[in-house]
């Protein structure tokens, strides 16, 4: 047998393609299709004008089709410079930005820029699975850091984790997979921590765009010293439904931008020009429409915290942006309650045991719903099948 690195070997396999197993053999009646919240992916194509951009400049520009700068195309990396400037109230500079082919692969890149295998980086849990991945993949230990009350870590209780080993804390906010957005005040308070015990502060934004808050998130690069702390990464997939260009973005000291642009060079050589150009183009065209889009994302968090209130037994534990994350009724763990829903109510979604460490009693008692996809009337129809499914519930 060839050599098998025990690291990858010993590594889960891709939830969500996991998830989608359970579809074969399954139908789904015309009146009653199947209600997928699986996956936080936009499922329609970007805005045409978008498209038609990305098509003329695939005719036109024989760059396009061409390795371009491994950080990626000045004119991306200045737009993104200046909208973050304008967006936290401290100046960036597009040094300061590097574009990766994904936020998925900026995490790979930040997490290898501060740790090696045996090292340890605090997760809070639940967890996104990719992240803890790509962690056991690099022998990295994620160290899982339970949340408090509406699903937001404390950074007290992250200081009672530190080791000689700790190299990062990581946070995702808006949170995938429970929704929850950090107070400004908790980001601050784990910031001062990272500061003081000498670790890496990794905040995951994906979903900055979808934010219910209308004031910044933090504020933490107005230190003038963030960059010995503070690596912030940013996805253009769901703002502008690019998921299949791969494109996303690093923010970091220039300083550790010098070791991201070997990672890059080695791991992409650059991310793909057309996508580049497509976040560019959506970035000085799209705001409005943006601003549009993030406004029914948030009537469709309204629409999932009322349809769980009105199912008995069900709590709803987390929810914004994409997610919600539920604790069920049932006496069944969640990863068999999902398969269950799967063939008695034609819904498909991810059990919490995805997102938290193995025999956590947590991941099996909630589950994580994607909503985003899914307009009032289906968060409706599925509130319908949740309150209809039979079992026997928890006393």
């Amino acid at each position: 047998m060839l050599p098998l690195n025990p690291d990858l070997a010993a590594t889960f396999r891709p939830p969500v393609m996991e998830a989608r197993r359970w579809l074969e053999g399954a139908s789904f009646p015309a009146d009653r299709p199947l209600i997928n919240v699986s996956q936080a992916a936009p499922v329609e194509p970007p805005p045409e004008g978008l498209r038609r951009a990305i098509a003329e400049a695939s005719l036109t520009r024989a760059e396009a089709h061409l390795y371009g700068p491994v950080l990626g195309n000045p004119d991306l990396r200045a737009a993104v410079a200046a909208a973050f400037s304008t967006a936290y109230g401290a100046p960036l500079r597009a040094e300061n930005v590097a574009i990766t082919p994904g936020c998925n692969q900026a995490f790979c890149i930040a997490a290898a820029s501060v740790a090696q295998r045996g090292d340890q980086v605090i997760v809070p849990v639940p967890w996104y699975f990719n992240h803890k991945m790509w962690l056991d993949m690099q022998g990295i230990e994620a160290v899982p850091l339970k949340c408090g009350p509406g699903m937001v870590p404390d950074p007290q209780a992250a200081a009672a984790l530190i080791t000689p080993r700790t190299r990062a804390i990581l946070l995702v906010t808006p949170n995938n997979p429970s929704g929850a957005e950090y107070p400004a005040e908790v980001l601050r308070g784990f910031y001062d921590l990272a500061r003081t015990r000498g670790l890496a502060l990794i905040v995951d934004e994906t979903y900055r765009d979808f934010d219910s808050r209308d004031t910044a998130p933090h504020g933490l690069f107005a230190d003038p010293d963030w960059g010995e702390v503070l690596i912030q990464l940013y996805s253009f997939s769901k703002a502008y439904r690019l998921t299949g260009h791969r494109v996303g973005a690093l923010v970091a000291s220039d300083a550790r931008q010098v070791q991201v642009e070997k990672l890059l060079d080695t791991l992409s050589i650059c991310t793909a020009q057309l996508g580049q150009i497509g976040a560019l183009w959506g970035m000085q065209n799209l705001q409005g429409w943006l601003a549009g889009e993030r406004q029914e994302i948030l009537r469709r968090r309204v629409a999932m915290e009322r349809a769980v209130a009105g199912l008995d037994g069900w709590r709803l534990k987390g929810c914004g942006a994409y997610f919600a994350w539920v604790e069920h009724p049932f006496a069944e763990d969640s990863a068999a309650l999902a398969q269950r829903l799967v063939h008695e109510a034609g819904v498909l979604l991810l059990p919490g045991t995805m997102f938290m460490p193995k025999g956590d009693p947590d991941g099996a008692r909630h589950l994580r719903i994607a909503f985003a996809n899914v307009d009032a009337a289906g968060i409706a129809a599925l509130a319908d099948r949740l309150r209809a499914l039979a079992g026997r519930a928890i006393p």
